[in-house]
């Protein structure tokens, strides 16, 4: 049988579908991961909007010093309820980090970013001094630690990371993430972020079409992929997502570049059916229902299967069912 873990969703429902267990596993660690304006934090945020509807408290470590509270209200985060650290280096992000997960009181830590945990002998040093290595040495010896406490406390921790150019790469990828190797291999689930295409009406710029690989994944098959829109001011447009989900599970038609539901045409172009659902919530709530539905019922019939597919254990004396039962 498949594992049965908790999961936070994401925000979006293509993510959450990708993870293959709807959403960031609790009680692990996870890595988001991109280059700059990619989506990283918003993505992060909306994870801590979800935690907060079901009732769960989350912090935010801001080790960047660039939080916008207005921008993380109108995602949906209750910014009163949010615990925010600004620690002033490395090792008291961290620190911070254990004592939050340690009090067992916080279901979601947020560290952003990896690459701003700058360690205090680097910044009480002078301009020009080597700090070879401390960096991924802090990230390693504070993993260890945090690894075991959270699969105690069921807390998700989420780091998250910037890319950076190795030098002389020849073959293969020259990107590399910040803080050493030690985060990869603690990460139960990684997620890369990127933009791919800019959102406009006319000139004006609305948002981002943004692609999500799920690079690493401990609780899931991995190497899976969603794209959904972060639109600017608002965040993961969860009326495109839903659409895109819905295309996909046949619930509207797609027919060129006119779309349908229930034999009625409801717009020519993404952007119009959006609008589209966007003034009628009433069909927006049946399209999402009904997806909700079939997506229920794919898994039911994907469990079924799996159960079917367990083969009996013959060891050469006694046959045991899936079930479990001895038969003579």
């Amino acid at each position: 049988d498949r594992m049965n873990i908790e999961a936070i969703s994401t925000g979006s429902m293509s993510l959450d579908l990708a993870t293959g267990i709807g959403g960031v596993p609790r009680g692990r660690i996870i890595e988001v991961f991109g280059p700059e304006s990619s989506g990283k934090t918003t993505l992060t945020l909306h994870v801590i909007a979800e935690v907060q509807k079901t009732g769960g408290r989350a912090a935010f470590i801001d080790a960047e010093h660039a939080l916008d509270p207005e921008y993380a209200r109108n995602l949906g985060v209750d910014v009163d309820e949010l615990l925010v650290s600004q620690p002033d280096y490395g090792e008291q992000a961290l620190e911070i980090a254990e004592m939050l997960v340690r009090s067992g009181a916080i279901d979601l830590v947020v560290v952003d970013s990896v690459a701003a945990l700058v360690p205090k002998h680097e910044i009480e040093g002078a301009m020009g001094d080597s700090a070879v290595g401390l960096q991924a040495r802090l990230m390693s010896q504070a993993l260890r630690k945090l690894a075991g406490i959270i699969n105690k406390t069921n807390t998700t921790i989420i780091f998250i990371n910037q890319l950076r150019e190795k030098i002389g790469v020849m073959y293969g990828s020259s990107e590399t993430t910040t803080g050493g190797r030690a985060l990869k291999f603690f990460s139960s689930m990684r997620l890369d972020v990127r933009r791919i295409e800019s959102i406009k009406s006319g000139d004006t710029v609305l948002g981002n079409r943004t692609k999500v690989k799920i690079v690493k994944n401990k609780v899931a098959p991995p190497f899976k992929q969603a794209e959904f829109d972060i639109m600017y001011g608002k965040g993961i447009s969860k009326t495109g997502d839903v659409i895109d989900c819905a295309v996909e599970a046949k619930v509207i038609d797609k027919a060129g570049s006119w779309y349908s539901f229930d034999g009625n045409r409801i717009g020519q172009g993404r952007e119009n059916v959006k609008k589209y659902m966007e003034d009628n919530p009433e069909i927006f709530e049946q399209v999402e229902q009904l997806l909700l539905d079939s997506l229920k019922q794919k898994d039911e019939k994907k469990n079924d299967d799996e159960a079917a597919d367990i083969p009996g254990i013959d060891d050469g004396e006694i046959f045991i069912d899936e079930d479990g039962v001895i038969i003579e």
